[in-house]
């Protein structure tokens, strides 16, 4: 059997390490630069590779391919194996039947990474022999190549998606769905939410499905589809026989006719949008009978995501906020609504056909200044130009940074939360985040 795999990073690396294990014949193509690193560990493994091309006659031949999430369907060569019938799946089913451990599944527009890394955290903490991977940490084919975890908490983005035929996790969470990577989706809305729901179309009713029902897209397909899960919904409003909510200020997780509560103070995430993730990742907790005790205990020391409404210092009284992971409006909104006093807001980036008129009313309300940190800022100028005071371009992170703490009083917010992609002016939203955060230790 050859096994092709398509990008040579951490899935694809991840991926040709466990089918080597199980006696393919692999061959890895980017068409870009592999890492040294990776390019080590191909040679120590006797891993064929090639980089800067796809060469076809190598590829064609496949009796099976992995593809890369990043490299979309349209590109020539995912063409060509499609037109000649070879199946191209993701990194996730190809090593999924290599392993008998459970794996929760976890996808999402926003949330999904706070969500995962809490959903570890708890099971960690309970002593659980688990592992972290999908969209985050090292990567699963990885881990299944060399451990002998029990549980994998997997973050699965809805391109991972796209490549499962088989793949059904034990449990699934879905924390929310909003416009995003429509320029993957043929600019149907209705496509990418599909492509979440993959996440349990093979689950039986055996298995677990977690879900916002404050969510319209969530609650809207499972109105008009059927699936054979059991349902777990969570809500800040919403009262359930079995699920989450918010009441009197506790957390009320009812499952298999018992009951957790924890009040929300003693939660170390703060928003709205945080107890949402925390309902999540305590539904999971119970499903996989973890001690009430440790549960509270995990809520409460867990320390959150780099780069997710990160606090980074305060100077002179005003609180600097690292959000580089906000890549869409809908994450931006999330990070606006828990600010609590007036805010400069460092936003921009590449656009992926946002509409800003949802962060209108939080602007209005919250934002003193914008600082426009990208390569072409007209939407953003044309959205807000007449709602705040005051509004300023600038083309380097150094720049954004010092522009904002001119622009603050003491009791004031700077708030990084781009609402776009970074690749205009940074290699990742990581490295924008680092920058920010390298800048106002500078200041």
């Amino acid at each position: 059997m050859r096994l092709v795999i398509l990008g040579g990073g951490e899935s694809g690396v991840g991926t040709a390490i466990v089918g080597k294990k199980k006696g393919y014949d692999v061959f890895v193509s980017d068409f870009g630069k592999i890492k040294e690193s990776y390019k080590e560990v191909l040679g120590i493994n006797n891993i064929a590779w090639e980089e800067l091309q796809h060469t076809e006659e190598l590829i064609l031949n496949a009796d099976v391919v992995m593809k890369s999430p990043g490299i979309p369907d349209k590109a020539a060569i995912v063409k060509k194996l499609v037109e000649k019938g070879i199946s191209v799946i993701s990194e996730i089913e190809f090593a999924f039947p290599f392993t008998e451990a459970k794996t929760i599944g976890i996808t999402g527009s926003n949330g999904k990474t706070t969500t995962t890394m809490l959903t570890y955290h708890l099971l960690k903490s309970a002593g659980l022999n688990v592992g972290l991977g999908g969209n985050i940490g090292k990567s699963f084919a990885w881990q299944v190549a060399d451990n002998k975890f029990d549980v994998y908490v997997l973050e699965l983005s809805s391109f991972q998606l796209d490549g499962i035929v088989n793949y059904r996790p034990d449990i699934a969470i879905i924390t929310n769905i909003s416009p995003d990577h429509l320029d993957r989706y043929e600019y149907k809305y209705e496509n990418y939410i599909d492509a979440k729901f993959r996440i349990t179309k093979n689950q039986t009713e055996e298995d677990y499905l977690i879900y916002d029902a404050d969510d319209e897209a969530i609650t809207n397909w499972l109105s008009n589809n059927k699936i054979k899960a059991k349902l777990i919904p969570f809500s800040l409003t919403k009262e359930f026989e079995e699920g989450a909510t918010i009441k009197n200020n506790k957390m009320e997780v009812k499952i298999n006719h018992e009951e957790f509560t924890m009040d929300t103070e003693y939660i170390a995430l703060e928003g709205k949008h945080n107890m949402k993730n925390a309902m999540a990742a305590s539904s999971v907790a119970k499903l996989m009978q973890i001690r009430k005790a440790t549960i509270r205990e995990s809520l409460s020391n867990f320390q959150g995501v780099e780069h997710r409404l990160e606090k980074v210092l305060k100077i002179q009284n005003v609180q600097y906020i690292n959000d580089s992971k906000a890549t869409n409006v809908n994450a931006t909104f999330f990070a606006l609504d828990s600010m609590n006093g007036p805010t400069v807001w460092i936003v921009g980036g590449v656009d992926k056909g946002n509409d800003y008129n949802e962060l209108m009313s939080l602007v209005r309300e919250k934002v003193k200044a914008i600082i426009c940190l990208g390569v072409d800022n007209r939407k953003i100028i044309d959205a807000f130009g007449n709602v705040v005071d005051m509004m300023v371009e600038v083309n380097n992170m150094q720049d954004a940074v010092k522009t904002a703490q001119r622009l603050t009083e003491k009791g004031d917010a700077v708030l990084l939360s781009p609402a776009c992609a970074s690749f205009d002016l940074f290699e990742n939203y990581e490295d924008r985040g680092r920058q920010f955060k390298q800048a106002v230790q500078n200041l």
